[in-house]
């Protein structure tokens, strides 16, 4: 089977590294074709490193042969003017978090997609394997229909994708309030690794709750959480039959027979196995709620999920429905911008009901 080939625009930056790996570790897979470095130095040192070609601007990258499609992986501000000109140039993308930083902004793309441009975005949380499990547990109708959710996972439009797929809420208004405030933590490690000793900093921490009428979703952050070693993740989904708690299921086979299963995680190359070090997948008691679409690799969760969005991406350029739509992202977007009005402004959000919503 020929490897799905992508370019990347941006790829001196730290979100592109996942890309790089997920290729280097599967490229039966995938291949990159090449990158949009502008910095030559760091262009020649990717070449080096991943055995890519790097090109200084769009044009180079275009000129050398077209890719299936592009990864747009640029600051935020810069993003709509990139995507535009990819979209006017019939070449399909799939662009980082979020397409654009403000509302006009993401009308103006929205433009571009009713037009026929093809433009996924890569919200890759929902794909990573413990949030697919719980999601499948949820689609299995076990805790029945959720009402409310609490998400303690990650920032800004990742949570509210969360926030929205739990409860299984597309396009529906939100009223919103929100507060944050700030706490004394001692530094945790960051992208360029741990810190170099003690140090108390400043943790800002961020709770809203979103009203969707009848489904209520807490939206639960503190900056440290991605790298921390002493902030855990926490999710909690309620149904009027039950729960899941972080990796507890609670629910009912009947009303007066409850039952208790863990999401257990199988990985190999644990305690002696000789399989190799990758993850299996996770299991509900004896169902599997997620198996790893990528066996064998080295992956790390997010990489598992960030290639199933290439592999979702590939299926809709070849005419599928698409992995991770520009409307729901935008939806994302949406929710995440009126948090951070409804806590600068200390007075509830209402959002209205956009272009994009079907």
């Amino acid at each position: 089977m020929k490897p799905i080939e992508f370019a990347i625009v941006g790829g001196a930056g730290y979100r592109a590294q996942p890309f790089l790996r997920i290729a280097e570790a599967l490229p039966e897979q995938f291949r990159i074709t090449g990158m949009v470095v502008r910095d030559g130095g760091k262009g020649k040192a990717l070449e080096a490193r991943w055995n890519v070609p790097t090109f200084r601007d769009l044009g180079g990258l275009l000129n050398a042969g077209k890719p299936g499609f592009v990864i747009v992986s640029v600051p935020q501000p810069v993003a709509p003017g990139l995507i535009t000109e990819l979209a006017v140039r019939n070449i399909p993308v799939l662009t980082e978090t979020p397409p654009a930083p403000t509302l006009d902004g993401l009308i103006e793309l929205w433009k571009l997609v009713e037009g026929g441009a093809k433009i996924q975005v890569a919200e890759q949380y929902m794909f990573q394997p413990l949030h697919a499990a719980r999601l499948a547990v949820i689609k299995s109708g076990l805790v029945g229909e959720p009402s409310f959710t609490h998400v303690s996972v990650c920032h800004g439009y990742h949570g509210t994708s969360l926030i929205r797929h739990f409860l299984n809420i597309g396009f529906e208004p939100a009223t919103i309030t929100g507060r944050a405030f700030e706490a004394d933590i001692v530094q945790s490690p960051g992208r360029a690794g741990p810190p170099a000793g003690e140090q108390i900093v400043k943790s800002r921490h961020v709770i809203a709750l979103l009203d969707f009428g009848g489904k209520l979703g807490i939206f639960d952050f503190t900056g440290d959480q991605y790298f921390s070693w002493i902030r855990s993740h926490g999710v909690l989904v309620r149904g009027p039959r039950g729960e899941i708690h972080d990796g507890a299921i609670r629910y009912l086979e009947a009303f007066d027979k409850p039952v208790r299963l863990e999401l257990l995680r199988q990985d190999a190359g644990e305690t002696g196995n000789l399989e190799g070090l990758w993850h299996k997948g996770y299991l509900a008691g004896a169902e599997w709620v997620f198996r790893n679409p990528y066996p064998g690799a080295p992956l790390s969760d997010d990489e598992i999920a960030v290639a199933t969005l290439l592999s979702g991406m590939q299926a809709h350029v070849e005419g599928g429905k698409g992995i991770y739509s520009f409307a729901e992202a935008a939806q994302d977007q949406l929710l995440s911008l009126a948090i951070e009005e409804a806590v600068k402004t200390g007075k509830p959000v209402t959002t209205a009901r956009q272009p994009w919503a079907p």
